[in-house]
C-alpha cells in the first residue's frame, strides 16, 4: 500500500466518504443487515447527508488516503445516548472501503482520533452484536461492552446494537 494520509475531512470530501461508506456497510453487514437495506443504499443520497455532517462544527471527521483517495473515515462527536454527560463524546462511523480492510489504515484512523479524545472524557460507541470483526477491533483499542443494548430496525429486521464504551481515567 502507498503511504497513507489522515486528515481533517471538509464539505468537499462528501461524495468520496458517502462512497466509502456504501462499499464498507455492502462489505461488512452482509449477512447482518438485511440485503434489500444493502441493495438500496445511494451514494448520492448519502453525499448530501455527509455534506451537512461535514458542515457541523461539533462534529470531527478524519479522512485516510492512499495517493489522494479516499479509502475510509472516522467521526467523533458529542455522545447523544440520554445517559450521557456533559463532554461524553462517541464514535459515530469508522469505516474503511472494503480493499482497505487489513492494511493498518482503520488503526491509524483510530489511533488519530483517540489521541483527540481528553484523558478524562468518556467514549462510546454501538456496533452491531454479530460484526465480530468491528467488536474484536474495538477490544483491541481499550473498548468494552457496558451491558448496554439497543434494537435498531432495518426493513422489517430488528438488529441487536451493543455499546462500547472506554472511560476516561
Amino acid at each position: 500500500m502507498s503511504a497513507l494520509t489522515i486528515r481533517t475531512a471538509t464539505t468537499e470530501d462528501a461524495q468520496a466518504v458517502a462512497r466509502v461508506h456504501v462499499a464498507s456497510w455492502r462489505g461488512a453487514y452482509a449477512g447482518i443487515v438485511p440485503d434489500e437495506v444493502l441493495a438500496t443504499l445511494d451514494v448520492d443520497a448519502r453525499e448530501q447527508r455527509w455534506h451537512d455532517n461535514l458542515a457541523d462544527t461539533t462534529v470531527h471527521t478524519w479522512v485516510a488516503e492512499v495517493a489522494d483517495r479516499a479509502i475510509g473515515f472516522a467521526t467523533l462527536g458529542p455522545a447523544r445516548d440520554e445517559d450521557a454527560d456533559d463532554g461524553d463524546l462517541e464514535l459515530y462511523a469508522i469505516y474503511l472501503s472494503p480493499e482497505s480492510w487489513g492494511t493498518g489504515a482503520a488503526r491509524e484512523l483510530m489511533r488519530t482520533l483517540l489521541a483527540e479524545v481528553p484523558a478524562a472524557a468518556r467514549l462510546t460507541l454501538w456496533v452491531f452484536a454479530d460484526n465480530d470483526r468491528a467488536r474484536h477491533f474495538y477490544k483491541r483499542h481499550g473498548l468494552a461492552p457496558d451491558g448496554v443494548e439497543r434494537l435498531e430496525e432495518f426493513g422489517g429486521t430488528h438488529l441487536t446494537e451493543v455499546r462500547y464504551v472506554r472511560t476516561g481515567a
